[in-house]
């Protein structure tokens, strides 16, 4: 049973027309009022007509992730299967087994129900027994529409796959939605989608469970390549997801296809089934590269691999998030497209992913707020590190953090705390929820991180961490 409403024909301006005359009780989505949240993503995908599967996938992006608009996401599980999903992960908690389940999306007076779809639970560190229907605990989900019948009217308008994340350790219930938002708002198209989403869950014959607020993240796949094939110059390369441990400076680190069993610091996501082979050695060029070539040799060498003004505006970012669990603070939370599968003829962008331990929640490194932007990471990792050495390079990343940080830039203290105010306030009344947890929006970062001082809309001078951040960059020579 699949049925979508007519209202899906609308442009957004009439979308939000009705959202205004709709209110906002259970089953009704809500609207952001302009110049509150997030800028709606613009960049790739945009339709081009040569290519009508393409155009189908941006209209799904677009449509999903308006982040104008907070939907409702209700899920029904099957008792039988939802014990599944416990012995999966009782058996392994890393489990990447999915379940059956039906999905409900509700936004703006139109619903999708998208029945057979997948459900499993996602996450590193962040994994936990995920409860029943009594007592129920905030977890990451990941659903898969397309899972056991891969067809159109198994897809969210085209959409197969997205990504829910509960605010884990972010009791400010912003931090990655800010971040990733940053990345797209400066011009680091490469970065996902992550909106806000209301989430409810039924177990069996028991009544629905509100989960509460999630973010609703675009998933990186061969879809997410597809939306962005005019920028990457193509969809069909290889796509590697890199884990702890890919410092790209070893050829012989683990390296491996994505089976759902085992772990590698480079998972190869793409080609799985005849390319993984021809994918290894072209990474190990890369790495090969990477790590041997110094001086105008490697400067000259990745700028032929790489597009390295985009790689400098996405670690400028990185730097002014004050994300230390990435590729050049702890070699780890990344991906890597190759767009061609050939061994020694490609381009290679590096693809963000999990913010959520930003903005003043730090470990590893001292101090996130003052630690020195041209030494945010070990001389060991290399692929930054010798980049910041050429001095025109240098100089243009001391620039954009700049434009960042300073003055009225994107991640300035007064531009950024406006954000987050109107973030936060567009969620606020929807943060209480039937798991008892995460219950109320507060200003610290996580307990176990190094600086719990840091605030994000309080604090003064030392403590604030935009504040801290913006003084840390004014004094880069």
């Amino acid at each position: 049973m699949h049925r979508r409403s007519n209202t899906y024909l609308l442009s957004l301006i009439s979308i939000v027309l009705a959202l205004a005359l709709s209110g906002c009780g259970k089953g009704d989505a809500i609207t952001v009022e302009p110049g509150e949240g997030p800028e709606t993503p613009v960049g790739p995908g945009e339709d081009d007509g040569d290519d009508a599967d393409d155009v189908n996938w941006s209209k799904a992006v677009s449509y999903v992730f308006d982040a104008s608009v907070i939907p409702e996401i209700h899920i029904s599980v099957p008792q039988a299967e939802w014990d599944q999903l416990l012995k999966y992960y009782e058996a392994d908690s890393n489990t990447q087994e999915y379940v059956r389940c039906e999905v409900r999306y509700v936004k703006g007076g139109s619903e999708t129900v998208l029945p057979d779809s997948g459900l499993r639970l996602k996450g590193n560190t962040s994994r936990r027994w995920p409860g029943d229907a009594k007592s129920p605990q905030h977890v990451h989900f990941g659903l898969n529409f397309h899972k056991y019948f891969p067809d159109e009217d198994h897809t969210l308008k085209g959409l197969r796959k997205m990504d829910l994340k509960w605010f884990k350790d972010d009791a400010a219930y912003v931090r990655e939605i800010y971040c990733y938002d940053l990345f797209r708002r400066f011009g680091v198209w490469t970065a996902i989608r992550d909106v806000y989403a209301r989430l409810w869950i039924r177990i069996g014959d028991h009544s629905e469970k509100y989960y509460g607020v999630y973010g609703m993240m675009e998933h990186i796949d061969k879809n997410y390549l597809r939306i962005r094939r005019k920028e990457f110059g193509g969809k069909d390369g290889n796509l590697w997801k890199c884990a702890w441990g890919s410092s790209l400076r070893d050829v012989n680190a683990s390296m491996g296809v994505d089976d759902n069993r085992h772990t590698y610091s480079y998972e190869l996501k793409t080609n799985k089934e005849r390319g993984f082979e021809a994918a290894k050695a072209q990474l190990r060029n890369f790495i090969q590269g990477v790590a041997s070539k110094s001086g105008a040799d490697f400067d000259k060498w990745i700028a032929s691999v790489m597009d390295v003004d985009l790689l400098l505006r996405t670690y400028a970012v990185i730097v002014a998030v004050g994300m230390w669990d990435d590729y050049w603070g702890n070699t780890n939370n990344y991906y890597l497209y190759f767009t061609t599968t050939d061994p020694e003829k490609y381009k290679v962008y590096m693809i963000p992913y999990d913010y959520d331990n930003t903005l003043g929640t730090s470990h590893i490194v001292s101090d996130s707020g003052r630690q020195d932007p041209y030494n945010w990471g070990s001389s060991d990792i290399p692929l930054v590190y010798k980049i910041l050495q050429n001095k025109t390079w240098r100089a243009q990343y001391r620039s954009y953090l700049r434009e960042l940080c300073l003055g009225s830039g994107l991640s300035s203290p007064a531009v950024a705390k406006d954000r987050i105010r109107a973030w936060q306030s567009s969620i606020s009344s929807f943060v209480s929820n039937d798991t008892g947890q995460d219950m109320k929006i507060e200003d610290r970062p996580a307990s176990w991180g190094n600086h719990s001082e840091y605030r994000l809309l309080g604090g003064n001078a030392s403590t604030n961490w935009f504040e801290v951040k913006a003084a840390t960059v004014s004094s880069m020579q």
